[in-house]
């Protein structure tokens, strides 16, 4: 690469005014890998949007609501080690 330019990658990655669109698919990335990551929820629990390092998962019932909340720390734990960062802080659970 001839000196002076930088590739797109870096660009994307360490350029400032893109930091509200990495954040974004950075979000969208969860909702995206999230039967990837917890295939054993797939019937029960929809991960459905994402904002602020919180993600709201649908989840089929009420006693999977409160199965799932008591393991939340468990399940942020494992979203955030899928990645290498930590990208979620909280979960809100709410029946479909």
């Amino acid at each position: 690469m001839p000196e002076g330019f930088k590739s797109i990658k870096d660009v994307f990655y360490t350029d400032p005014a893109l930091k509200k669109i990495r954040t974004v698919i950075n979000e969208n990335d969860v909702i995206n890998d999230f039967e990837v990551i917890f295939p054993e929820f797939k019937k029960v629990a929809k991960a459905k949007k994402t904002k602020n390092t919180i993600v709201t998962l649908k989840v089929e019932n009420a006693a999977w609501r409160s199965e799932l909340k008591f393991k939340e720390k468990e399940i942020i734990e494992k979203i955030n080690s899928y990645y290498g960062e930590e990208r979620i802080t909280k979960i809100i659970f709410s029946a479909r």
